[in-house]
């Protein structure tokens, strides 16, 4: 998906945040970060560029705000969550099941949103 969005993968590492769960977003395959009591794997990007926060700020729709959190090993990342407030009553989003039943369409949405996003920052 990265490369998709911005032509490479940027450095990267394990990374976890406690008190978070990833759940499951009504009608999408991707998850949303919200307040919980368990703990959030995920990866730390490291080394992106100003335009590159640019692309994935407009990737990110409405649904989301950054904000910054602390990481269990003691230091803080910029993470999209759930505005503050939202309520989802969904399950735990499952990894599993995304990468084995949408990764390649989703894959593929995101190089069709890049290729609109450079035509309309080119204009």
């Amino acid at each position: 998906m990265l490369t998709a969005l911005l032509d490479r993968v940027p450095d990267h590492s394990a990374a976890a945040v406690d008190g978070w769960r990833a759940a499951a977003v009504p009608g999408r395959v991707y998850p949303v970060l919200m307040p919980g009591t368990g703990r959030v794997p995920g990866r730390l990007l490291t080394g992106i560029a100003t335009s590159e926060w640019q692309v994935l700020d407009a990737f990110e729709d409405d649904l989301y705000d950054i904000v910054r959190l602390p990481l269990v090993d003691g230091g803080h990342a910029w993470a999209y969550v759930a505005p503050s407030g939202s309520e989802n009553h969904e399950p735990d989003w499952s990894v599993r099941e995304f990468a084995s039943r949408h990764l390649a369409d989703y894959v593929a949405a995101c190089r069709k949103w890049r290729a609109g996003y450079r035509a309309s920052v080119m204009r």
